[in-house]
């Protein structure tokens, strides 16, 4: 069984590394900027590492549920490649953020395309086992024959 999750483990523990890192950069720019919590406001330079943190603390649990999906029901190698590429674009979000909000527009785009992908393979996986096992039809060997 491990060897079927390994991939999806591996992308999760780096995600969670990712999101461990936008939480310190928050709290170093409240320390650089004089931010107590519970404020929210300040410099735009500290609003804009404060946004882009929370915008990929609101994603993750999405990302992860789609990871896992897609790997369990389609392939776990794709769904890691897949979960590989959301988390560069999602450092490439956070970076441009942090210089200016117009250079995250790329970077989110990137990443909502890539979340899209895994909802459609996570959806085909799904459509699959449920036709293959509750129907009897396998819809893999019908493209193939």
């Amino acid at each position: 069984m491990l060897d079927q999750i390994h991939w999806l483990a591996a992308v999760t523990v780096l995600g969670v590394l990712e999101q461990a890192y936008f939480f310190l950069q928050v709290i170093y720019a409240r320390r650089l900027f004089g931010i107590s919590p519970p404020k929210i406001s300040g410099p735009p330079e500290f609003e804009r590492i404060f946004r882009a943190q929370v915008n990929s603390s609101e994603y993750f649990p999405i990302f992860l549920a789609l990871l896992w999906q897609a790997g369990l029901f389609f392939h776990q190698g794709l769904a890691a490649a897949l979960g590989l590429l959301y988390l560069y674009a999602r450092y490439c979000y956070f970076v441009g953020y942090k210089a200016s909000s117009s250079e995250r527009l790329t970077p989110i785009y990137f990443s909502a395309g890539v979340l899209w992908i895994l909802i459609a393979v996570s959806a085909l996986g799904i459509l699959h086992f449920f036709l293959s096992h509750y129907v009897g039809l396998n819809v893999l060997q019908l493209l193939t024959a």
